[in-house]
């Protein structure tokens, strides 16, 4: 398997010769035949076993999506499967004792690993008195360690004779690739499947793919089974035990993913345990700790930054946070890049990891079929089936017009919390070139706004955050064409060129920096002029092909405010129409009014909510003074995440109105952990506390610290800026929030900010 710092291994192709394949390995595999479709077929875009509910683990590039009791069943269109780089390994694991499903009693999930406990169905033993139902305690200790997924199965009976019963794990490898699983892809004919190979206590699923790929998934059990039942990409294995009352009965099941031969050295249970402990608190300590008076809050954080921790995967050159689980496994520049950002407050090495990453991966050749253009940051990387044969064009995809802008305006975030000139002097290249996209390639027309527009066949229509193919239409609700102008990219660049103008002044490019600054004003006397739609009071969502202002009212218009770029008064306006009626739901901003003939609350784009979209707006409210507003946002995801299973907020979930709904809507197939929603609630405490840093000059600043009613305290402890790091603690009484330095390590000044709510926008 690949090395920790690689996204995807080498791979050693081979070729089916007379009725066989030769394995990397020199092993000699029979072909059963050419694999057929991807099951099920003709599945609705939004099928009812979408909504069930799933067990989800994750580790590096690992990850598993089961049933809550444990069980992965075939032919599920909700993701079901254990997967690695972006392939399916397992597609079936069902267990049976004495021939009959276990009953499901409950379920834990902590990142890496997961506890289902469950209880016999009622046993037949032949003439005899059956075994009531509640006689065994049936519990699957499931982890992710070590490029592998372990499965330790216990029995316990409380039975006051002893028994024996059989055990059956039933396990199938359709080595289907995620963009098949997901829909967007199918084949009628795949690659080959092989005749399975079983050893004493080893069985081996084959596949080799269209591109030439040789996958295996190599399941190790111990104890020996008793009889293995193998056909062509399944194996059903089963154990005869026998049950002393009181007494423990143990199955230990591996299982691990390969390709081109490689295998991993073996790793007992108990020591790829103690590692991921030891990488757990590593973590922990490396981040700030946030101390609060309202314990489920607290625990919201917590969770966040465990759920951060669980998608960092490995990527060329680095570590990089995965979008979200189970579709986005993989490097997406945008979101990385935003989620990162959210995160500062935890730690600034998100932001670096993705830095580096995306930098060695930016774009060098005009590349239609990948819309790749020179200087651009990548949209999604993928290594499975599809991306080897070239079927997809996502090796890597750059259609995304926002990430490079958000690639500058994250490098000058991360130079001010860190203070750490050289790593961005080392991406100084990475920098200019993405500054030379903006201006030579962004700008289709030459109107001084950054548009898009498809060129790639295989790729996106849409290529803001909201890629929906149906997520930018007009006011009447028709679709516009482009190339589209949106309003979020015009903020992101004009901040980009602001911010990092700081940056190429640090570094002693002082001409550079005038320049920038220079095109940022211009910029934004453009923006505010071309995108101000007077009549709805808030800027529009995008100017199409003909120039004309997609006047839908969107929360898009808020990022406007995150990025600086909008004028006092319309900021103003902006934020008295996000939080009218039609536009915050109760449960948070929608994506589209409720009053656009294209609004449906169940959409992904167009009356849905997302926390990360909130939270950005919030921060941009703020920015503009906006403090009451920010607390109605916060008060709504923070309760919307307590009634959610874990304090995990997913997604998206449905727009309808609270005053018509006593919970939330969840949305059918939304990601859960999902990178940018982990990291919301951390950008709203940031944002509600006012924090700031200035790592180069050696100062923290706090702006209007205000806390809403259901919080009177917080503490953050080892918040760090540069080299150094704080603890503060902040109090509420009544309506006013202060604060106070409780330790210091390091040189770093903490001021109350005399800012007038608009600091990084000019005058």
């Amino acid at each position: 398997m690949a090395e920790d710092g690689a996204l995807g291994p080498e791979v050693r192709g081979t070729e089916p010769v007379e009725g066989s394949v030769r394995s990397p390995r020199g092993e000699r595999f029979a072909i059963a035949g050419r694999a057929g479709p991807v099951e099920p077929q003709r599945a609705p875009p939004v099928p009812a076993e979408a909504r069930e509910e799933l067990l989800v683990i994750k580790d590096g590039h690992h990850f598993l999506c089961a049933r809550t009791d444990g069980d992965i069943a075939p032919a599920q269109v909700s993701g079901e499967g254990f997967y690695a780089f972006d392939t399916r390994y397992l597609s079936e694991m069902r267990l049976e004792v004495g021939g009959l499903r276990p009953v499901a009693l409950s379920y834990s999930t902590a990142q890496e690993r997961a506890i289902v406990d469950a209880t016999n169905a009622q046993l037949r033993r032949g003439p005899l008195e059956p075994i009531p139902q509640m006689s065994l305690s049936i519990t699957r200790e499931l982890m992710l360690a070590a490029g592998r997924l372990y499965c330790r199965i216990r029995l316990r009976s409380y039975r006051r004779e002893p028994f024996t019963t059989t055990v059956t794990l039933a396990a199938a490898a359709d080595f289907a690739d995620m963009f098949e699983v997901r829909g967007g892809v199918r084949r009628d004919q795949r690659g080959h499947a092989l005749a399975p190979k079983r050893r004493r206590r080893e069985v081996v699923l084959a596949y080799v793919g269209e591109d030439a790929a040789f996958r295996e998934t190599v399941i190790r059990v111990d104890p020996t089974p008793l009889d293995v039942d193998l056909q062509a990409g399944r194996a059903r294995m089963r154990w005869r035990v026998t049950l002393d009352p009181g007494a423990d009965v143990a199955i230990l099941v591996t299982v691990e993913p390969s390709i081109g031969g490689r295998r991993r050295a073996p790793r007992r249970l108990e020591s790829a345990s103690v590692a991921l402990d030891q990488a757990r608190s590593a973590w922990g300590e490396e981040r700030t700790q946030v101390r609060s008076d309202n314990r489920r809050f607290e625990a919201l954080i917590a969770a966040s930054a465990q759920d951060l921790r669980s998608l960092v995967m490995p990527a060329p050159g680095g570590r990089i946070l995965a979008a979200g689980i189970p579709w986005y496994v993989a490097p997406f520049g945008r979101d990385a890049l935003l989620s990162a950002g959210e995160a500062m407050l935890l730690g600034a090495d998100l932001s670096l990891d993705a830095l580096r990453v995306l930098a060695g991966l930016q774009a060098t050749e005009d590349d239609p079929w990948r819309d790749a253009e020179p200087g651009k940051i990548l949209h999604e990387l993928r290594v499975g089936e599809l991306a080897g044969a070239g079927i997809i064009p996502h090796t890597p995809y750059y259609g995304t017009v926002d990430a490079t802008p958000l690639f500058l305006m994250r490098a000058a975030d991360y130079l001010r919390w860190s203070g750490d000139l050289e790593s961005v002097r080392a991406l100084r290249p990475a920098l200019d070139a993405a500054l030379t996209w903006i201006d030579d390639y962004g700008d289709l027309d030459g109107d001084g706004f950054v548009e898009y527009e498809r060129r790639s066949p295989g790729g996106l229509q849409n290529q803001g955050w909201k890629d929906s193919q149906d997520s930018v239409v007009h006011a009447d609700g028709s679709l516009a064409e482009g190339p589209i102008a949106l309003v979020e990219v015009q903020a992101y660049v004009y901040a980009a060129k602001r911010a990092i103008a700081e940056v190429y002044e640090a570094l002693g490019a002082s001409d550079r920096a005038a320049q920038l600054r220079q095109q940022a004003q211009l910029l934004r006397e453009r923006f505010n002029d071309a995108f101000w739609d007077a009549e709805q009071g808030t800027f529009a969502l995008a100017l199409d092909g003909r120039k004309r202002r997609v006047a839908s009212v969107t929360s898009n218009a808020g990022h406007a405010l995150y990025g600086g770029i909008a004028d006092r008064d319309k900021a103003d306006a902006v934020v008295e129409r996000l939080m009218a009626a039609d536009m915050f739901c109760g449960w948070g901003i929608r994506t589209l009014s409720s009053e656009s003939p294209a609004y449906n609350p169940m959409s992904y784009h167009n009356g849905s909510v997302w926390p990360h979209d909130n939270a950005i707006i919030a921060a941009g409210m703020k920015r503009y003074g906006h403090d009451d507003a920010v607390i109605r946002i916060a008060t709504a995801l923070f309760d919307v995440a307590t009634t959610m299973r874990d304090l995990r907020l997913p997604e998206l979930y449905c727009g309808f109105d609270r005053s018509q709904r006593t919970s939330v809507v969840a949305y059918p197939v939304a990601c859960s952990p999902q990178a940018w929603a982990a990291a919301a609630p951390v950008l709203l405490l940031q944002t509600m506390l006012g924090i700031s840093a200035d790592a180069p000059a050696r100062r923290l600043n706090i702006e209007r610290p205000v806390l809403p009613e259901w919080l009177d305290q917080v503490r953050l402890e080892g918040l760090r800026v540069g080299d150094a790091s704080v603890t503060l603690a902040f109090e509420r009484e009544g309506r006013v929030t202060g604060f106070a330095l409780l330790s210091q390590s390091g040189q770093v000044n903490v001021t109350m900010a005399a800012g007038d709510g608009d600091r990084a926008a000019p005058d």
